[in-house]
């Protein structure tokens, strides 16, 4: 064997080799369909995000604007005329005198941006929360406002339900009145009604106070979160705040003292304590008179970390799949992946002789590193997944015999085998690049606007298509040429 041939043989090992040890290493991920879990459908509720933008368009005016939030996108301005202030708010305009409205483009782009923002959000927590093979994408008609999740594998599906569905919106308020019973009795002390630039909003032990609805802080402020311990030892949770997040609250509580602050989590209120002197940059969240439990501390931590959600969320819809459905599905796809490969096995070592080996030696080798390669880059098989492991196995045939048969044409034009099999390898090279990228270009498309299950096929289409060219045409080749060294002078071929 010459010096040429031991490279690529030595080559082909080390393959070979990577591969069944990356697979035994490392796994394969399985699909929800396969291995059970979680599958959500989420709506973004997007007129808070839109609520949130007119709030901080009124903390833009500043204190010395009386404005207050008309419905989800108007600004009712006292005092001035509303033309006066719209060189602060670019993407305002004013629809009266003392009114202000939200720009047609920028409402739209706020909402498409909290699905987006959504999106990456919960994607954060479950990776901080340790489930992996997430998968999270935009669902249904734009105008929706829906998110698909897919969470294979889940141990506790109610704890990843809450953490999921939590704003962690976090402000930080002043209070113009209470604690009051109830509501009825907050609005009492106004009269009936209590003012609209006022929220009413409970806390843990079930008093209600009047609190400003402008957020002069919030969560988007936050620096870092931790837990820790209040005065009465309770886990509660400890924040810092960034420069300009410090500065604002420094300079709120400095024009504020013997005022009291609450700090609201998700609209309601987790304490309510009087502002003594001017704080900056740091603080605690405690939970109520009980205080928090461990774990709602760290699930606090986590949501906070990650970021608020842009708008809350609700379940459109929920199933849990149970893990029996994923047994019997591997069991079947593998059923059908050995019927298949069994079948092709026994055609190509009957048909072509010997060189029917040298297909299933390739066939076998791609799929080694179809395996290996998934489990290398942490792709999720799925049932269609497997689907696409049994047409890799018919792909990667259908190339060899392409291969073989246009070798037993040039050998009936006269060639010598040597000849034969490098002309027809040269030849059907291109017909295979040109098959291969047809296929990669539908498995992309498929990738880019599928479902999870469907990505998934994608997924074992586009490794298996890359690794068939390899085994294909450089494997095969390498097992002829070898073939070809041994029989020098002969001039007959198994083929």
């Amino acid at each position: 064997m010459n010096r040429r041939l031991r490279m690529r043989f030595f080559f082909i090992g080390c393959v070979a080799a990577t591969s069944i040890a990356l697979f035994t290493a490392l796994g394969i991920n399985r699909g929800l369909d396969l291995r059970g879990g979680e599958h959500l459908i989420l709506r973004v509720m997007t007129d808070d995000a839109v609520r949130g933008e007119t709030d901080r368009a009124i903390q833009t005016l500043g204190p010395g604007v009386h404005a207050m939030r008309i419905g989800n996108d108007r600004i009712d301005i006292a005092g001035l005329e509303a033309a006066t202030v719209l060189a602060k708010l670019p993407d305002w305009e004013a629809i009266s005198r003392a009114q202000l409205r939200l720009r047609t483009a920028k409402e739209a782009a706020i909402r498409s941006d909290a699905v987006d923002q959504t999106i990456q959000v919960v994607r954060n927590r479950l990776d901080r929360l340790g489930v992996g093979e997430v998968f999270i994408q935009p669902y249904g008609p734009a105008s929706d406002y829906e998110i698909l999740a897919e969470l294979p594998g889940v141990d506790n599906p109610d704890r990843v339900r809450s953490i999921i569905k939590a704003s962690a919106i976090l402000e930080f308020k002043l209070v113009d009145a209470g604690p009051f019973s109830d509501p009825d009795s907050a609005n009492q002390s106004y009269n009936g009604l209590h003012p609209s630039y006022l929220d009413v909003l409970p806390d843990n032990t079930g008093r209600y106070y009047a609190v400003e609805q402008a957020a002069q802080v919030s969560g988007t402020d936050l620096k870092s979160a931790y837990v820790t311990r209040d005065e009465n030892g309770h886990p509660a949770v400890g924040f810092a705040l960034t420069a300009d997040g410090a500065r604002r609250f420094g300079e709120l509580t400095e024009r504020n003292i013997s005022r009291f602050l609450a700090v609201v989590l998700d609209g309601r209120i987790q304490s309510a304590a009087q502002i003594e002197a001017r704080i900056t940059d740091s603080g605690i969240i405690r939970g109520g008179g009980a205080g928090f439990t461990s774990r709602e501390a760290s699930d606090l931590v986590l949501v906070l970390k990650s970021g608020a959600l842009p708008a809350s969320v609700q379940y459109d819809a929920e199933e849990l799949v149970g893990p029996s459905l994923g047994a019997d599905s591997i069991h079947q796809g593998v059923v059908a992946s050995l019927v298949a490969l069994a079948a092709v096995v026994t055609f190509m070592l009957f048909y072509y002789r010997w060189s029917g080996v040298n297909a299933v030696v390739a066939m076998l080798l791609n799929l080694a590193i179809l395996f290996g390669s998934m489990a290398y880059f942490r792709a999720t098989l799925t049932l269609p997944g497997i689907a696409g492991i049994i047409l890799t196995i018919g792909v990667g045939i259908d190339s060899n015999v392409l291969v073989f048969e246009r070798i037993r044409e040039e050998i009936r034009t006269g060639l010598s085998p040597a000849s034969a099999v490098s002309t027809a390898f040269r030849r059907v090279f291109v017909t295979l690049v040109d098959t291969h990228l047809a296929a990669l270009i539908s498995a992309a498309f498929l990738f880019i606007c599928g479902t999870g299950a469907i990505k998934g096929f994608a997924v074992t289409l586009v490794i298996g298509l890359v690794s068939n060219m390899f085994t294909s045409v450089f494997v095969s080749r390498t097992f002829f040429d070898w073939t070809l060294t041994r029989r020098r002078g002969s001039d007959e071929l198994s083929i």
